[in-house]
């Protein structure tokens, strides 16, 4: 359906104002997950509960997103490469929004373990290169995210089999402590469940960076980042 050129300017702006708060969203979740790694790294229950409070304010940016492009879909009935960016932007939301779930529950973990009663382990250093790893995709995608770049979110993509094979080799090497220590299973599933939301973290990455890709192939040049 063809626009006045003031309604599609319009319409563009809407468009560019949802791509903005998408990357505002992702940088709000980075920023999270960093938090969240550094309060299990030094223990701090502060940090933790900082990440576990601000939870909320990804949640409200979900909503937020959603019903933005839930009212351009019904008030200007998109069609093409229109449609199919705000669509990818929908499921893009949930992701950035479930891999804060999953940050929130490593504050949670590293909260636990800052209390004085805790047994003091070198808990984090035994996950630290799959944390690194996943921080690196997280940002590198935001990165494409912002610039719409399909090419980078396709090469980052093949990073997550390298995550993957980061957390089975941690589970092989927990099995096997807790296997000649059975006084370590406790501490041991803490590292898991740790280990264990990384690894979706690097999961949900890549359901974001197939999104990137598809807003690439749809070819809107006005969204490539500045």
């Amino acid at each position: 359906m063809h626009h006045p050129e003031h309604t599609s300017r319009r319409f563009d702006a809407e468009l560019d104002d949802i791509h903005a708060r998408l990357l505002k969203m992702g940088s709000l979740v980075e920023q999270q997950f960093s938090q969240a790694l550094n309060a299990l790294s030094t223990c701090s229950a502060y940090l933790a509960r900082e990440v576990i409070d601000r939870d909320a304010q990804v949640n409200r940016f979900e909503v937020e997103i959603d019903e933005a492009c839930c009212s351009i879909i019904a008030r200007r009935q998109p069609a093409a490469n229109d449609l199919r960016f705000i669509v990818s932007a929908t499921k893009v939301v949930v992701h950035l929004e479930r891999i804060g779930d999953e940050t929130k529950k490593i504050a949670r973990m590293a909260e636990l373990l800052a209390k004085p009663d805790r047994l003091t382990l070198p808990r984090f250093s035994e996950i630290g290169h799959a944390a690194t790893l996943a921080q690196s995709m997280l940002h590198e995608a935001l990165d494409a995210l912002a610039r719409l770049d399909g090419q980078a979110a396709n090469a980052i993509i093949q990073r997550d089999a390298m995550l993957n094979s980061e957390y089975h080799a941690i589970l092989r090497h927990l099995v096997g402590y807790m296997m000649d220590n059975p006084r370590s299973i406790s501490a041991s599933l803490e590292i898991l469940f740790i280990a264990k939301a990384i690894e979706r973290i690097g999961d949900h990455i890549k359901s974001v960076l197939k999104q990137v890709s598809d807003m690439w192939e749809a070819e809107r040049p006005t969204y490539t980042a500045e």
